[in-house]
């Protein structure tokens, strides 16, 4: 009896390559919560190049930081690098491991901010990725209170997995749905509908609608 050992094609070889590099990109999106990204248009700041900074400047390495936070070191060496997109929730777990709030992250250093007045255009934009959060006062630095104007877009999310913080939050909806899960509550909210919380409680946002959602928040102290 004579067999024959075929050979797949090289067209075959080529299509089981990209399904095999499609499924462990979306196994990569799912565990890590990262979209893969090679650059930033219209970026104000450099996310990568802040991290590594800060990281370097409290003296931490990549591994100490993905220990203290559970986000993989290559994932961390990543987005250091702008390889990796994270979403607002998952670079809040990366900087709760320095630990720094995303207001110090996008204050760049700023000096103490004695600012009354803000116009529109003055408000400090720290969101990420589909999210915008509008902060009034670019450093909160002997602040009490975070307030916040937020947008999200469809389908945007803090991220697959919930948050938590020191403090305690709230808001009211504008315009359009959104989820909130609190702890193992879940509720979806339209406008005139608003929310309270120990921000200590596992929470997580997410767009539920066809349009844009609009929110005005409050957070205190200011550790978010």
């Amino acid at each position: 009896m004579h067999f024959e050992i075929i050979s797949p094609s090289y067209s075959c070889m080529n299509f089981i390559g990209f399904l095999c590099l499609g499924v462990w990109d979306k196994i990569r999106s799912l565990y890590f919560e990262f979209d893969f990204k090679s650059t930033r248009e219209g970026e104000k700041l450099d996310i990568g190049k802040r991290l590594k900074e800060i990281r370097l400047a409290r003296n931490l390495s990549q591994r100490e930081l993905a220990k203290r936070t559970g986000v993989a070191n290559a994932s961390i060496s990543q987005i250091e690098s702008n390889h990796l997109n994270p979403t607002v929730g998952a670079l809040k777990r990366i900087l709760d491991g320095i630990p720094i709030s995303l207001s110090e992250f996008f204050s760049e250093g700023d000096i103490e901010d004695k600012q009354i007045f803000f116009a529109a255009e003055e408000l400090a934009e720290i969101g990420e990725r589909g999210i915008s959060f509008r902060q009034v006062g670019a450093n909160l630095n002997n602040r009490a209170i975070q307030f916040l104007h937020e947008k999200y877009k469809p389908g945007a999310t803090t991220g697959k997995t919930a948050i938590s913080h020191e403090g305690e939050e709230c808001g009211m909806v504008l315009k359009g749905k959104i989820q909130i899960e609190v702890g193992d509550q879940k509720k979806i909210l339209g406008p005139g509908d608003a929310y309270y919380f120990s921000s200590s409680m596992p929470h997580r946002f997410k767009n539920v609608g066809s349009e844009e959602c609009e929110i005005v928040s409050a957070c205190t102290p200011p550790t978010f």
